[in-house]
C-alpha cells in the first residue's frame, strides 16, 4: 500500500495526503497507468470482477445471485469516462470467439472473458453453465459443491 508522507487540513474541512508511491502492492495506484490499462490489469488480476456505476441496482442483483452461489466477486464502480474506457477495450479486444456489444455497465468478467450484464449472467445461470465455469477460472472450488 501506499504510504502517507504527508498531509495537511483543507479549507473545507478535508484532509490532503501526499502518498508515498510504491510498486509492491497489487492495489497501489500508477498515476501513468492508462484508464484501459488499470482496466485490462484488474480484469487480469482477478478471476471475477464486476465493473459498474455507483448505486447500480443490476450489480446489486448480480452480487446478489453470486453470493447465493458462495462466490463474491471484486467490484469496481467506475466514472462515466471510465465507463467509455471499457466500451473502447471490450471492442478492440480479438479475445472472444462471440464478440459481445460494447457492455457499459454492469460488465461482469469471468477468467478475463467478458460475460456481459445481469442477463448474460442469469442466463449462464439458467443453462447450468455459471458454476462449472466459476469452478474452472478458480472463483469456486469443487469441495463446496453439493453433490
Amino acid at each position: 500500500m501506499q504510504g502517507v508522507r504527508n498531509y495537511w487540513p483543507l479549507a473545507d474541512g478535508g484532509v490532503r495526503l501526499e502518498l508515498t508511491p510504491t510498486t509492491t502492492s497489487p492495489l497501489a495506484i500508477d498515476v501513468a497507468e492508462s484508464t484501459e490499462m488499470r482496466i485490462q490489469r484488474l480484469i487480469s488480476e482477478n478471476p471475477l470482477i464486476i465493473f459498474t456505476r455507483s448505486s447500480c441496482c443490476m450489480c446489486h442483483v448480480m452480487r446478489h445471485l453470486l453470493s447465493t452461489i458462495g462466490v463474491y466477486p471484486t467490484v469496481i464502480e467506475l466514472e462515466e469516462d471510465e465507463i467509455t474506457a471499457l466500451s473502447r477495450r471490450d471492442t478492440s479486444s480479438d479475445e472472444a470467439e462471440d464478440p459481445l456489444p460494447p457492455p457499459g455497465a454492469p460488465a461482469l468478467y469471468i477468467g478475463g472473458v467478458c460475460v456481459g450484464g445481469l442477463e448474460s449472467l442469469v442466463a449462464l445461470h439458467l443453462s447450468n453453465n455459471l458454476v462449472p465455469k466459476l469452478v474452472e477460472v478458480g472463483a469456486l472450488r469443487n469441495e463446496f459443491l453439493v453433490r
